[in-house]
């Protein structure tokens, strides 16, 4: 692995002396049997419980886009928080929530998760980064792996979205937005198992096994699902297992976490029009170490591989293996001033390295530090927050300098105005820089890409059971990577694209129709702006939805029954608009049943769509299972 790096400014380098963070201000939901990091109380939405308002429901949440945890009806930024918990098997995958937010496109190739790539706000699929627990996922061969998951959905809490750019606390990647999926200990000890079958040869089974102790709490997950397809050569296989500890010492509390995946699914016209097959498998560990009340110490590593063949039958006419290694270790201290002044101030260091018959061998590493300082006085009707980052790189890239301001007013105490103006930028991908295949070669001169994202919005929330928000963007990229070709008979290259501005509005309302209903809606415009392609086609950046549409109707019956009722309606750039439509249903017994069902009804409009140009997307489907638990989460 490469050791050079280039000089750090002086900025960074007085960042040195102080202690340093991951890139993300944020910490799990801990059992009351371990001492509890700072922490605030937020609203999180796609939820409902049976007698609560949206006023009265509230559970622990950290907010991305701060620099230290804030009520989330503080953020200046716009940041959606997603729960799993209860509800999780009326969920395919774990991606499902994100299709919540409008202003999120998910591009994917087929059923089960085999292979998923996530737009925001119109930005490409590789401008916005993934998390796990504030570790990195994203994969330096391919953006087409940042959602390539290694942990089971059973083992994840909660997910959180940022919008916009989130480069100054949260590094390379964060151009166009943040998604963290986050873990949280066990309150309870418990086992549960559960099995599914459903269309097109479907079968699914996970367990999960939980144990709380005095001074220490650990989960244990693992599932497996497989497909026969729902057309040829589209199966899957999907095999993921973790286990998570957590302890508490003098020193603070330690959170270590290992897991690992493997996927294979058919790829038929996935990347062109062949009959392909692919395989990939992930490991992954960190461990997160308090150092007393204000200090924390990071460290992650991530292993992928991807073996591809081009037709599935003759794999000796064109494969590909890739394996793509990548460590973080990061340290990070906050400071109060008083008066509600907050100061957070750290360092972080990365290495990525690939090894690939295709992309030949190479390695590169980055160093940040960065300050950022909040203000949030209390009772007082105003919040600020000011940071900025230096991040430089080996492999030739420049030094990188990420700014951000974000700040909120409160008119009265049902309205909030907020703003924002933030710097995001992302270096090229293995695939980007050295990719070459019967339809597709990489540029190894290609530049990083940046933007300026900028913001403002509105929050109304008049009582209890409403809340409503509205947010304009605008978000001009220089340098824009994508593939482009001049016609069908050309291969697609990489290259570097100016012009490309995305301007656009989204805006979100939350209705507690009953004790125990409550709708969702969100709604988000888009315009991009033509210039940048000169009249070459585009491969990746111009599928974005210019309108993009969705309600969850959620219902808790008599405390039992749960009913998720989820409709979409998009209409990506030049196409055609269409809808799809799931529902689904959990029933709980009660605490003296062992016994939980659930029923999931898919694409129930039967819509023949395609989220990927080329990728046909499955028809109707149904999937049905039962739950064993022991003891309550």
């Amino acid at each position: 692995m490469a050791r050079n790096f280039r000089g750090i400014s002086l900025p960074c380098a007085l960042l040195l002396g102080a202690w340093g963070v991951c890139g993300l201000a944020q910490t799990n939901t801990l059992p009351s049997h371990l001492p509890k990091p700072r922490q605030k109380t937020a609203k999180a939405s796609g939820a409902v419980s049976a007698g609560a308002s949206l006023k009265g429901e509230e559970t622990t949440v950290v907010v991305l886009g701060a620099g230290t945890p804030i009520p989330l009806s503080e953020s200046a930024r716009v940041v959606e928080v997603e729960p799993l918990h209860p509800g999780q098997f009326m969920l395919a995958t774990p991606l499902d929530p994100l299709r919540n937010d409008s202003s999120i496109f998910l591009e994917q190739r087929g059923a089960g998760g085999a292979q998923t790539d996530i737009t925001l706000r119109g930005g490409s699929f590789e401008q916005t980064l993934v998390l796990l627990n504030g570790f990195r996922i994203n994969d330096s061969q391919t953006a087409h792996h940042d959602l390539d998951l290694p942990l089971p959905m059973d083992a994840m809490d909660s997910i959180q979205v940022l919008h916009g750019a989130g480069s100054t606390l949260h590094g390379v990647d964060a151009l166009s937005g943040v998604v963290d999926f986050l873990t949280a200990a066990p309150r309870s000890s418990s086992l549960m198992a559960s099995a599914g079958f459903g269309s097109f040869g479907e079968n699914e089974q996970a367990l999960m096994g939980e144990l709380m102790r005095h001074r220490w709490s650990t989960r244990v997950t693992g599932t497996h699902n497989l497909s026969t397809g729902f057309m040829f050569d589209r199966d899957y296989r999907n095999e993921t297992a973790a286990d998570e500890l957590w302890t508490a010492s003098r020193l603070g509390l330690t959170d270590i976490l290992v897991a690992g995946s493997d996927r294979s699914f058919g790829a038929n016209q996935f990347y062109g029009n062949y009959p392909s097959w692919e395989r990939t498998k992930g490991w992954f560990g960190s461990i997160r170490q308090e150092l007393g009340a204000k200090t924390e110490a990071d460290y992650g590593y991530r292993r992928h591989t991807d073996e591809f063949v081009l037709v599935r039958d003759d794999p000796a006419l064109y494969e590909n293996n890739h394996i793509d290694g990548s460590w973080q270790a990061s340290l990070h201290r906050t400071e109060n001033f008083g008066s509600g002044a907050v100061m957070l101030a750290g360092v972080e260091a990365d290495g990525d390295s690939i090894h690939s018959n295709n992309l030949g061998d190479h390695a590169r590493n980055r160093a940040a530090g960065y300050v950022d300082v909040d203000l949030n006085p209390g009772k007082r009707r105003w919040g600020l927050s000011v940071g900025a980052r230096e991040e430089g790189f080996s492999g030739g890239f420049p030094m990188v300098f990420a700014p951000n301001v974000a700040g909120s007013y409160r008119v009265s105490a049902t309205v909030k105005l907020r703003g924002s103006v933030g710097y995001g930028f992302r270096i090229p991908t293995y695939t980007d820089l050295y990719y070459s295949d019967p339809t597709t070669i990489g540029d190894p001169n290609l530049k990083a890409e940046s933007a300026w994202s900028s913001e403002a919005g509105v929050d109304w929330t008049p009582g209890a059971r409403l809340e409503f928000s509205a947010t304009g963007f605008y978000e001009p990229q220089q340098n824009t990577i994508d593939y482009v070709r001049a016609s069908a008979a050309d291969r697609w290259q990489a290259t570097n694209l100016n012009g490309l501005r995305f301007t656009g509005a989204e805006a979100s309302a939350t209705i507690a129709l009953t004790r125990t209903q409550q709708l969702q809606l969100d709604w988000t415009n888009l315009y991009g702006a033509q210039s940048a392609l000169h009249g070459l086609q585009s491969e990746y950046i111009f599928n974005y939805p210019v309108e993009n549409a969705h309600m969850l109707w959620t219902m808790n019956i008599h405390n039992r029954l749960r009913v998720r009722n989820s409709l979409q309606v998009a209409q990506r750039y030049q196409q055609t608009a269409y809808p799809v439509w799931d529902v689904a249903f959990e029933y709980d017994a009660g605490t003296r049943q062992k016994w939980r069902p659930y029923l999931r009804l898919a694409n129930l409009s039967n819509t023949g769509y395609q989220e990927i140009l080329g990728v046909a997307m499955p028809g109707r489907s149904i999937t049905g299972g039962v739950t064993y638990l022991v003891g309550r989460r």
